[in-house]
């Protein structure tokens, strides 16, 4: 990327919009696109789009929109995401779908036997992926490879799949293999790891002091899962690796630990450029994730000002990132035989340990 090409823009000149895609994943306000939203995506051609629960009411309402996005973009396989975990984080959620458990009881059941646990995990993905597939979703911010530590903040919480690197790896694992069988992509999250944070990113920067050998097991499940298509990263500052900046945005964090060291290589996008974690403007959020290795930056706020101020100064993506996103498009199966009773069976498993405990 021209750093000095970016600067510029971010200088008050306009980008000249066009038929380049941007290597953007934007909100937007409601469950319908406005006219001014619909005229700045038209133009403007974000690489995709997140989906909160301000978007949603019914599934009719809900399809039409997605099939409106993908519409509007000209791509069939355009990515429209959504955080489906279960628990505390599900946009889709009752009484118009129904409830999904958190990552807490798959690491239980995982304790008192792998495999049972593995399987639930597998069909949870599949669940959530199918419900996912008749909306018109195609990514899910999911499975979440965070492994806390005592003292941690509970951002994360009973949203983990638990404590033990190689548990978290096998059931996060499991849950992306689901989302493929049911023909979505995951993004595993929040690379290189958010547990040991005793601050909600969302709020302010969380400082981890913890030694870079310690950090080797926040590390591991990302490891584990490095063939991934897609990661989102955490906004956390690691003073083992860079003391100076926020992960998302320190080229040591991702070429050096989260492409080299790791070894992912599929599309990385940071996470949410408006969470208070980041300093500066959100021209100066989007250019540090960009310049330090970020594929794509993700904004959710839905604010149509904010959309059209990063619109404004946003590069064309790069063919690296291109290729990268289309792979990660390419990668879910197209699933032939889905598995309608996904959800029964893993509530059974997972009745199974909530007996025994």
């Amino acid at each position: 990327m021209n750093n000095a090409s970016f600067c510029d823009v971010g200088k008050g000149a306009q980008r000249p919009l066009g038929p380049l895609m941007l290597p953007l994943f934007l909100g937007f306000e409601g469950p319908q696109l406005t006219a001014d939203e619909r005229a700045l995506f038209r133009e403007a051609d974000p690489a995709g789009f997140i989906l909160f629960a301000r978007n949603v009411d019914t599934l009719p309402q809900l399809r039409a929109l997605t099939d409106d996005l993908r519409m509007l973009s000209g791509r069939e396989t355009l990515p429209i995401l959504v955080d489906q975990e279960g628990g505390r984080v599900q946009r889709l959620g009752p009484p118009h779908w129904p409830a999904h458990p958190p990552g807490a009881p798959f690491a239980a059941l995982y304790g008192a036997s792998p495999l049972a646990g593995i399987e639930a995990a597998r069909l949870h993905g599949i669940a959530i992926g199918m419900e996912l597939a008749e909306a018109g979703i195609s990514v899910d911010c999911l499975p979440l490879l965070d492994v806390p530590v005592a003292g941690a903040h509970d951002i994360i919480g009973d949203r983990a799949l638990g404590t033990d690197p190689n548990g978290v790896a096998a059931l996060g694992d499991a849950v992306l293999r689901g989302l493929r069988q049911a023909g979505i992509c995951g993004i595993v999250k929040h690379i290189p790891g958010h547990g040991r944070a005793a601050a909600d990113s969302h709020e302010s920067l969380p400082v981890v002091d913890a030694s870079r050998a310690d950090l080797e097991q926040d590390f591991a499940p990302f490891r584990a899962l490095a063939s991934a298509p897609m990661a989102m990263t955490a906004h956390v500052r690691y003073d083992a690796v860079d003391p100076a900046r926020c992960a998302s945005t320190s080229p040591v964090v991702v070429q050096d630990v989260i492409r080299r060291d790791i070894g992912f290589g599929g599309l990385l996008m940071c996470d949410d450029l408006h969470m208070s974690a980041l300093e500066g403007s959100l021209a100066d959020r989007l250019e540090g994730a960009l310049m330090a290795g970020c594929d794509i930056a993700l904004h959710c706020t839905g604010r149509f000002d904010e959309n059209r101020a990063l619109c404004a100064v946003a590069p064309a993506i790069t063919s690296e990132a291109e290729d990268r996103l289309a792979a990660a498009m390419a990668w879910p199966d197209s699933p032939s035989r889905p598995e309608a009773d996904a959800a029964a069976r893993r509530d059974d498993l997972l009745g199974t340990v909530s007996a025994v405990s």
